[in-house]
């Protein structure tokens, strides 16, 4: 379930427009999702597209803190989360 709802928000994030000036993340969604950083996407900038490729890239590797940080950040809709869910996308 853990590894499904990552890979969920993961698509969903790729899915979203990213350009230098909208890739930001929340202080929250950085602590929540530093260990998932580091482990996985840690040789790109906080605030870059390349970041946002690498995270879903990752997807089903992510914590379910940070997933959840996503969601409450405004990175992904839970809506998003659960029409992709319910659709096995």
């Amino acid at each position: 379930m853990k590894i499904q709802i990552c890979a969920l928000v993961a698509i969903s994030i790729a899915a979203m427009p990213a350009t230098a000036g909208d890739a930001h993340y929340s202080k929250a969604v950085q602590q929540a999702c530093a260990s998932d950083y580091k482990a996985h996407c840690g040789e790109y900038g906080i605030d870059t597209s390349a970041l946002r490729a690498c995270m879903d890239r990752a997807g089903q590797k992510l914590s379910h803190g940070c997933v959840r940080a996503l969601v409450a950040g405004g990175q992904v809709s839970q809506a998003e989360v659960n029409s992709r869910k319910s659709s096995g996308r």
